[in-house]
């Protein structure tokens, strides 16, 4: 059938039904559908179909996807939080073919050893994972291809720029730390986009030989149907009102299993509609508890994001601002196949984390939790930064001029959020709570305070620097060893030919300072799109609401497979994780069908 908007009527039954057909739930209907061609795998994706959409597979266009009006993402507004400024945040997923693999910024990075190996879950650990982190990728970077894979179907590339900063062959092995490497993206060397959807789903729906794959867009999943004795047996959707004329809901059995891949803030409202859940949410939302899991949506997690912006020397095709203002034609870029309509703009990343001695500087609770957590884990960072070719703060206001930015986000946070239903209805508000900043004892924003620091002084020591742009950082008073110099030039000593480096210093920062930092930071953190956690894999009684094997407790036949299944953060961008929690997941689910030695592996 192939992709359909509806189902025929007279199609009552499927062997798997595949909840969401985002990064994870792409990969799992793929290598299902390989496994046996006789297994019809049914996948449900609430919005819409991404193929060759120029949005999607031309990388400089991904910014197209942000606007508030864009139909690829879902926008998750929280409450209002005191410790964020009381602002209400707001955290955008991916929400179509492909989910967030289709609209992200595209960075390649890999979550450290230790990142697994916490998990502690049998089958989970990093010598466990580090063969689905291989079979996912085709890798053109530097390193041992012990760790990095080769002939697989999402292609990993090289950022083109060299900034002349001291390098790390291999920062995405999973042990490298404290360094720079040339960015790595889910790009193409062609310059396209390598989304879950045009890697795995497309070829297979394309090639004639998988007539047991089907995907139906545009329908909403409302619940999944459990029976008497908690077996999953199907679900029960509705068209999209958003892009279909809304029409009575449809129901379709599975014979064998029910796999939720809806991600982490929609995974746990199909669950909780669904019956499975806290007691306490369900009865207030008028639903019958079929599985008591109070974890369903709590253990809410995300990378906590402050992008600071600098003026630089580079020229104006070596950045993206002139594209960013309009000034270049991107549907010109794409037609004439310039080389920066492959290009998200982003060349150097790097993973950083402080010294014992810089640690105990940030108090001693923070010295607590850094002995405890870290201290004797030298591969595990507290932040990831990364250098964007541009004005990255507000792509529709960027000043006149050249310039890059730094976004840098802490990994392991403290903080914890929550996510779930009001109501039995898929149009009944989520009670959204993220949680940034209020962790006990403040130790996330006093990591934030510590990275401002550390990103300010790499930065005004690139060859490329040429001053801050005030508004971007916090608004230290003009008399301050930390206020900003919005442009440096000759008065500076300095002219677009010396290096900044020779003439640097490292800035003094005051408590009255450090006052100013932190509650800058309040006031702008933001989001990294790296939302994990609210089903996570652990114990029941540890608020787990899977086991290893991904099973739901508590109801026979259902499965969990995206990223809220994992029970603790990764120091990374989190998609090249949510592509080896897919392709783990099918291999369990490959299994434990009695299909083990019918898959093959392209």
């Amino acid at each position: 059938m192939g992709i359909l908007k509806q189902l025929p009527h007279d199609l009552e039954e499927v062997d798997v039904i595949v909840i969401g057909g985002g990064t994870a739930g792409s990969v799992v209907a793929s290598r299902l559908s390989d496994a046996d061609r006789d297994l019809s795998v049914l996948v449900i994706e609430s919005r819409q179909n991404n193929y060759e959409l120029p949005t999607i597979v031309h990388p400089i266009l991904f910014t197209r996807n942000l606007a508030p009006t864009s139909t690829a993402a879902s926008f998750y507004q929280a409450g209002q939080e005191e410790k964020v400024g009381n602002r209400q945040l707001v955290v955008p997923t991916g929400s179509i073919l492909g989910g967030g693999s289709s609209i992200n910024f595209m960075m390649y990075t890999r979550a450290q050893r230790s990142d697994f190996d916490a998990w502690n879950m049998p089958g989970w650990s990093a010598d466990d994972i580090i063969p689905y982190l291989k079979k996912l990728e085709t890798y053109h970077g530097p390193g041992s291809k012990d760790t990095h894979g080769d002939d697989r179907p999402v292609q990993i590339s090289k950022a083109a720029k060299k900034l002349g900063w001291p390098e790390i062959e291999d920062l995405q092995s999973l042990d490298s730390i404290n360094g720079t490497q040339r960015a790595l993206r889910f790009i193409s060397p062609d310059g396209k986009r390598q989304d879950a959807a045009h890697a795995y789903l497309h070829p297979r729906l394309r090639d004639g030989q998988h007539p047991n794959l089907h995907v139906l867009v545009e329908s909403q999943v409302i619940r999944v149907i459990i029976d008497d004795k908690k077996n999953a047996v199907g679900v029960e959707y509705r068209p999209n009102p958003r892009f279909q004329d809304a029409t009575l809901a449809r129901s379709i059995r599975a014979r064998k299993t029910v796999i939720l891949s809806s991600g982490t803030l929609g995974t746990p409202s199909v669950l909780e509609r669904s019956g499975i859940g806290s007691p306490e949410i369900l009865k207030r939302a008028g639903i019958p508890v079929i599985s008591s899991l109070p974890g369903v949506g709590t253990n809410y997690q995300d990378h906590h994001l402050l992008v600071h912006s600098y003026r630089t020397n580079l020229a104006p095709g070596e950045t993206a601002d002139a594209i960013m203002r309009g000034e270049v034609s991107v549907d010109e870029l794409v037609k004439t196949k310039d080389p920066r309509a492959g290009w998200n703009a982003q060349d150097v990343t790097c993973t950083v984390r402080p010294t014992n001695a810089e640690a105990a500087e940030l108090g001693p609770e923070f010295q607590a939790a850094w002995e405890r957590d870290f201290k004797d884990k030298p591969n595990k960072p507290i932040a990831l930064m990364s250098l964007v070719s541009g004005f990255a703060n507000d792509p529709g206001n960027i000043p006149v001029g050249q310039f890059i930015s730094l976004t840098a986000f802490t990994v392991h946070p403290y903080s914890r959020g929550r996510i779930h239903i009001t109501g039995p209805s898929v149009d009944d508000p989520v009670d959204f709570e993220t949680g940034f900043f209020a962790d006990p004892h403040d130790l996330d924003v006093r990591k934030h305070i510590w990275i401002y620091k550390k990103q300010r002084e790499i930065l005004r020591r690139a060859d490329v620097y040429r001053g801050e742009v005030a508004a971007t950082h916090p608004p230290f008073p003009p008399d301050s060893d930390a206020a900003c110099v919005e442009l440096w030039d000759d008065n500076n000593n300095n002219n677009n030919n010396s290096r900044l480096a020779d003439v640097v210093k490292d800035i003094k920062y005051t408590p009255a300072d450090d006052a100013i930092i932190e509650k800058w930071l309040r006031e702008h953190i933001s989001t990294t799109w790296h939302s994990l956690g609210t089903c996570k894999m652990a114990p029941p009684e540890q608020g787990g609401v899977v086991d290893a094997s991904l099973s739901v407790y508590g109801v026979q036949g259902l499965k969990v497979a995206d990223l809220s299944i994992a029970p603790g953060n990764v120091a990374a961008n989190t998609a090249s994780t949510a592509f080896a929690v897919g392709e783990r997941a099918a291999d369990i689910f490959v299994a434990e069908l009695g299909l083990g030695g019918k898959r093959k592996d392209t």
